[in-house]
């Protein structure tokens, strides 16, 4: 299960890589670009990785965080919440989860070993504004991990960013939903956007 989720998470933040590149790059070719230098960086700086963890947050940081449509991602997982919450509260919730989202994928990306990543092929997507692009991870190590990222058309800007992955049938941002939901439910939002403030320190 630990080497499952160890995929997930890798898997996760290339989804969340997807470049902000005009709509005229299909969602494939960002998904495949985007990934391929995300990870050749790393590999580039592997040494300096190992001796300052940190460098990984700048990383993140740099190359995927300009490009995370994280306030619509933070405004599905509110779901129903959303309405009932202020225009401050939900300021501070997508701030506390863009934090916590550099976090996440940092310490993901430090178990990453150079594994093979293969992308699927170019396919029309005119007239359509949610696309969906399957790749597989694939460890020697580990099973091979199917992947579908579910990628939006911005319609002001035209940039195709991915929002949602789906791996084994789970999607990350229902269970997102799910789990902090309920809590701010019971807790309440600014509780909720402090403890996710507190874990991304």
């Amino acid at each position: 299960m630990k080497k499952f989720i160890s995929a997930f998470y890798i898997a996760a933040t290339l989804m969340f890589s997807a470049s902000s590149l005009a709509n005229e790059v299909s969602p494939y070719k960002v998904i495949e670009s985007v990934g391929n230098n995300l990870f050749d960086r790393i590999a580039t700086n592997q040494q300096e990785i190992t001796k300052f963890p940190d460098l990984m947050r700048d990383i993140v940081d740099d190359e995927l965080m300009p490009h995370i449509d994280y306030k619509y991602a933070a405004y599905k997982i509110l779901g129903k919440n959303l309405r009932k919450t202020s225009k401050e509260q939900r300021a501070g919730f997508v701030k506390s989860m863009r934090q916590y989202l550099v976090r996440t994928y940092a310490n993901a990306l430090m178990q990453y070993q150079d594994q093979q990543v293969i992308f699927e092929k170019d396919k029309p997507t005119k007239g359509k504004k949610i696309v969906s692009v399957t790749t597989q991870i694939i460890d020697s190590n580990r099973p091979t991990i199917d992947i579908a990222f579910k990628l939006r058309l911005n319609k002001k800007t035209k940039e195709w960013k991915a929002y949602d992955m789906v791996v084994e049938g789970i999607s990350l941002l229902s269970s997102k939903q799910a789990e902090l939901s309920q809590r701010i439910a019971k807790q309440g939002i600014e509780q909720v956007t402090l403890e996710l403030a507190s874990i991304a320190k």
